[in-house]
Order: structure tokens, then C-alpha cells, then sequence
């Protein structure tokens, strides 16, 4: 009886515990359309909201097609990631959606300039519709 007691007691204290959760936001990638966060750091693990090929300055998609759109999105979750004290190399999985998957070799092409040794766990997909109509949207979890 001690011990299920015990054991109820060591449950019920780390349901109890509060996680430590911090919001990560930059200037470096465009501002939230909606209600979400950038990233949000949970413990030594960093969660980046999708990102889609929109310059943070402008707030415009970059001119050009998927490549181009590839790139942004990259870069915007690189100002994410080291607004949090995190790289590239951190990033552990990914996924990828695309508006056409005809685009799907032009993206990898970019996708693995950046991704050279040990690229993230992955998943990549063709989905109806994006936000802002952008040809691509990615987000990923990088772990320190």
C-alpha cells in the first residue's frame, strides 16, 4: 500500500512541475498573420512556426519562383532559430509543404545547400493551399 502511495505521490508531483516555455520572437522573420508564435523554446528543444518566402522588411514574397521562395523561407528560419541561440545544424526534423509538388526537385535542390551533412528527419508533401498563396511554407524542430 506504501508503495502505491508512493508512486501516486512522485505522479501527481510531476504532472505538478511547470514547464519551462519561452516564446521566441524576432524582427529578423516576418511578424506572426495569425495567432501563433515564431518559436517556442521547451526545454532544450525549438519548436519554428512554418515559415513561408516573405521578407520580413517588406513583408512581400521575393521576387522569382520556388527557388527563390525556398531560400526566404530558409533564411527566416535561420533568424528564428538564432534569435534563440540555435543553427541549422541543430535542426533535427523538418517538414515541407509545397503548392505544386512538381516543385518538389527545385525546392530540394535549395533545401540541401543548407542541409549538407546529417540534413533533419523530413517530410515533404504537396497541400492544397497556402497562406498568402506562397508556392512554399516550412517549418522545423531543432534540439540543442
Amino acid at each position: 500500500m506504501k508503495r502505491v502511495i508512493l508512486v501516486l505521490a512522485g505522479l501527481i508531483g510531476c504532472a505538478a512541475q511547470s514547464v519551462d516555455r519561452e516564446v521566441i520572437s524576432t524582427p529578423n522573420a516576418p511578424a506572426a498573420i495569425a495567432p501563433y508564435s515564431q518559436g517556442i523554446r521547451v526545454g532544450n528543444t525549438l519548436y519554428v512556426s512554418g515559415q513561408i518566402g516573405v521578407d520580413p522588411a517588406t513583408r512581400e514574397f521575393v521576387a522569382g519562383g520556388i527557388a527563390e521562395q525556398t531560400h526566404q523561407v530558409i533564411k527566416n528560419i535561420q533568424a528564428v532559430l538564432e534569435a534563440a541561440g540555435y543553427s541549422l545544424e541543430e535542426v533535427v526534423q523538418s517538414q515541407v509543404f509545397l503548392s505544386d509538388i512538381n516543385n518538389y526537385a527545385a525546392m530540394n535542390e535549395v533545401y540541401g545547400s543548407y542541409f549538407k551533412n546529417a540534413p533533419p528527419a523530413r517530410a515533404a508533401l504537396q497541400v492544397a493551399r497556402l497562406p498568402k498563396d506562397a508556392l512554399i511554407e516550412i517549418l522545423v524542430v531543432a534540439v540543442k
